[in-house]
């Protein structure tokens, strides 16, 4: 094997070696001079973007200065720290990288053995090994990491500032620089003498234009858009004159002069000298931006309003507003709208924008909820307006409507809210508006069903009959707000009954066909219906099953209906209804009305073992209904003790002992009924019940010493709590009562009850006991008079009386709007 000359092995690494050398000079130059590259490159990034010219020419000597030093010191440090890397040391490294090392292996001579063949055969073969693993040498990547010398990234900044001055900015600011230096003016490299830009409007979306690019000599931009000039050379040399902005020219023209000025109008810009260059600009006007509201306004169920509107713009529009405000000659000023209303300013509504896309024209819906405000179901003027991103604001014309607010239509809830806008209107209404308070809750049976809201409307009227004459807007608002909660008490309800349930829904849907509703709304009222009724039939379902010896039986005799009729009948009076033939739908309604009271169960017919518990709940009902008369007693005697006051020679006397006395013989009785056995004693619902009769026992005491020492109001809060304490036990009574009678309807169910006569067990629905899953029979429940002839009759009585002048003009009006409705 013939020995390896090292020099040849040398020779055919000498590309990984230079490259190794190259990486070495790289790597001692970056980290010597960085700090002097980032300065540099920061330095010119700065005058690359005209820094220079916008400050004073001492704060750029100072500048220039410090920069100065700051590279000077920069070439110091790095020169003394940068050491020229020889080849030797790029050997070394190339071969620190190589196993072995064979490179140095290659440069060793053997010392002893040299006379020995066997130990000159090793030896060579050494040498081999090392020169092949050497021929694989690649060149070693320099290591140029720079973060623990540059913990803060400042050559990166400087970089990134150099590379935007590059794509913003323009090399040829540098030079303005040379104007700076004592007789530098005249000694300015060759090259562009001036500059200019014309940047248009950042909302117009449009580039800035570089205008010693451009060669056309007219130009169309945006009004508003801005002209940057620089001027290099001597003084005179070049001169600028424009008649765009209407500024009037500087005094005097300066070496490297910054001239900035806006496009205000339609005019020419000129430089005058070597090279100067003169365009006509054409002032594109920004339009002004449009929106109009587009079809008509609609109702949600909720008192939601919904209003499509339009818009657009040249360039967008970034905002938009409705004013709202009271039309004044189209209200009715009568009742309570009579009074001079209080001033009140417009409600101002933001437009919905788009969240993506373009605003330049687009359509969207406004949808807000102002039925709580004093302007709801009033006529108003709608002003839309839409502002682009120059600050123009376009209006469209007033949009006169009714302003759509939430509808009630239980008649009390309705009274309620008028009450609540008249005082809304002025305070001065605050007299009227508690005397008709005073004269609703006058006699509550029959027409006020949900208690806690007649406790709060007593209240609130109490209030408001003792404030009518220094009613603050703090305390009308509050009163407001109060009412306002009462009506959705009233109108919604929190009824536990499945019938009272019943029975609202119809008079809701009753009310809703004799004034007219949306399409929106008869869906709602009439998904309410369904139920509502729904839920009452399976009560009585229920009760049937479990008291199969009750006379609900008897009471259903004839009047057997399935489900689907029940679903036709409604069906039929939606369509009735949204066909605007209101007059058959009120007598279709009333027919399902008269249906529904005949197939209401007595509670407590039936059973045997149910007698002592609806006996108890029977007496607590009593004690509760008396409770309610005493209560109102109180109030009255309260009123004619305040009128008594108020009246020269009269003095209230209210009787305070007798109340106290029926006071106490309440709670005696209320008393004895808790020391007997309620209904579920023992479970979770009995020992609620009683717990509330407790608290109702306590609030009865406390309201009977308070009429002892004549404290009516007093009294009056304790009787509400003893009302409230009372419902809520016989809520919990009543629970409980339900949960014994299914479990003796349970007991009770078998082989007796499968004997007994079909006939007389049939459910509302017409199912048999063990045919649960059967929907209803095939009788028809639409029996009698066609519906619609008799509507017709009843539009010919309509028209009968209105034809009879001597009827009172009152009613006489009533019949023509009925006319006019149907």
């Amino acid at each position: 094997m013939a020995i390896t000359d090292p020099s040849d092995t040398l020779k055919r690494i000498t590309l990984p070696l230079r490259l190794t050398l190259a990486g070495l000079w790289a790597e001692r130059l970056t980290r010597a001079f960085w700090p002097l590259s980032t300065l540099i490159l920061a330095v010119l990034a700065v005058l690359a973007f005209g820094l220079q010219d916008l400050v004073t020419i001492e704060v750029v000597w100072a500048v220039a200065v410090l920069a100065v030093l700051g590279i000077g010191v920069a070439l110091v440090m790095g020169l003394r720290k940068f050491r020229a890397p020889t080849r030797a040391e790029a050997l070394v490294r190339l071969d620190s990288r190589l196993p072995g090392r064979p490179l140095a292996a290659l440069t060793d001579q053997q010392v002893i053995g040299t006379g020995d063949a066997a130990s000159l055969a090793v030896w060579q073969a050494h040498v081999h090994r090392m020169a092949q693993r050497a021929a694989q040498a690649r060149a070693v990547e320099p290591d140029l990491k720079l973060s623990a010398r540059d913990p803060f990234a400042l050559r990166y900044v400087a970089l990134t500032a150099f590379v935007m001055a590059l794509i913003f900015g323009s090399l040829w600011r540098v030079t303005s620089v040379s104007a700076l230096a004592p007789g530098g003016a005249g000694a300015l490299a060759a090259g562009p003498t001036w500059e200019g830009w014309a940047q248009p409007p950042a909302y117009t979306g449009k580039p800035t234009i570089y205008l010693n690019d451009v060669t056309a000599q007219t130009l169309d931009l945006p009004i508003g858009s801005t002209f940057q000039f620089r001027l290099y050379g001597e003084v005179g040399a070049l001169s600028l004159s424009e008649t765009v902005s209407g500024d009037p020219p500087p005094a005097e023209a300066e070496p490297s002069i910054a001239r900035n000025f806006a496009l205000n109008a339609s005019g020419t810009v000129a430089i005058d000298g070597p090279g100067g260059r003169s365009w006509a600009f054409t002032a594109t006007p920004d339009a002004l931006p449009t929106v109009a509201p587009t079809g008509e306004m609609g109702r949600e169920a909720d008192g939601r309003f919904r209003q499509p509107f339009s818009t657009a713009d040249d360039y967008g529009v970034i905002a938009g507003q409705v004013t709202i405000a009271l039309d004044l000659p189209a209200i009715d000023r009568r009742y309570g709208l009579a009074a001079q209303p209080e001033p009140r300013d417009p409600v101002v509504l933001d437009l919905p924008m788009p969240v993506s896309g373009n605003r330049a024209e687009f359509t969207e819906t406004l949808v807000d909820d102002l039925s709580q405000h004093v302007f709801a179901n009033l006529p108003v003027t709608m002003v839309f307006a839409a502002t682009d991103a120059a600050g123009q604001q376009g209006t469209a014309q007033p949009l006169h409507v009714t302003l759509p607010g939430r509808r009630f239509f239980d008649p009390l809830a309705a009274a309620l809210i008028e009450m609540r806008r008249d005082l809304l209107w002025a305070r001065s209404n605050a007299p009227r508006a508690a005397q008709i308070l005073k004269a609703v809750t006058n006699r509550p049976q029959e027409f006020i069903r949900n208690e806690r809201a007649y406790l709060r409307l007593r209240v609130v009227t109490r209030q408001l009959d003792a404030e009518a004459a220094t009613l603050t807007p703090e305390r009308r608002d509050e009163m407001a707000e109060e009412l306002w909660q009462i009506a959705l008490l009233v109108e919604e309800g929190d009824l536990a009954s499945a019938f009272e349930r019943l029975q609202r829904a119809q008079d809701r849907l009753d009310e809703a066909i004799r004034n007219g509703a949306s399409p929106e709304e008869i869906d709602e009222l009439m998904q309410e219906m369904r139920q509502a009724l729904n839920d009452y039939m399976r009560e009585l379902a229920e009760e049937a099953e479990r008291n199969p010896d009750s006379q609900l039986s008897q009471n259903m005799e004839g009047m057997e209906m399935s489900g689907d009729q029940l679903q036709q009948m409604l069906e039929e009076l939606q369509k009735l209804m949204e066909e605007g033939r209101m007059a058959e739908a009120q007598e279709l309604m009333e027919m399902l009305r008269q249906l529904m009271e005949n197939m209401q169960v007595t509670q407590g017919q039936g059973g045997q073992g149910q007698g002592q518990g609806n006996q108890a709940m029977r007496e607590l009902n009593e004690t509760l209904r008396e409770q309610q008369d005493l209560s109102d007693d109180a109030f009255r005697d309260m009123q004619e003790g305040q009128q008594g006051q108020n009246q020269p020679g009269q003095e209230g006397q209210p009787n305070g002992g007798d109340l106290a006395q029926r006071q106490g013989e309440l709670r005696d009785r209320l008393g004895e009924l808790g020391r007997g056995t309620l209904p579920g004693e023992g479970s979770e619902q009995g020992e609620a019940a009683r717990r509330e009769l407790d608290r109702a026992g306590r609030a009865m005491r406390e309201a009977e010493d308070a009429l002892r020492d004549g404290d009516l109001p007093g009294a009056l809060d304790r009787q509400a709590e003893a009302i409230e304490a009372l419902r809520e036990g016989m809520r919990n009574m009543g629970e409980a009562l339900a949960e014994v009678q299914r479990q003796q309807g349970d007991a009770q169910q078998g082989e007796d009850f499968g004997r007994a006569d079909p006939n007389s067990q049939r459910d509302p629905l017409g199912r048999e006991p063990g045919e649960s899953a059967r929907i209803g029979s095939d009788r028809n429940m639409l029996q009698g008079e066609d519906v619609y002839r008799r509507a017709q009759d009843l539009l010919d009585e309509i028209r009968r009386r209105t034809g009879d002048q001597s009827r009172p003009d009152a009613e006489l009006d009533y019949l023509k709007r009925l006319l006019d409705m149907f």
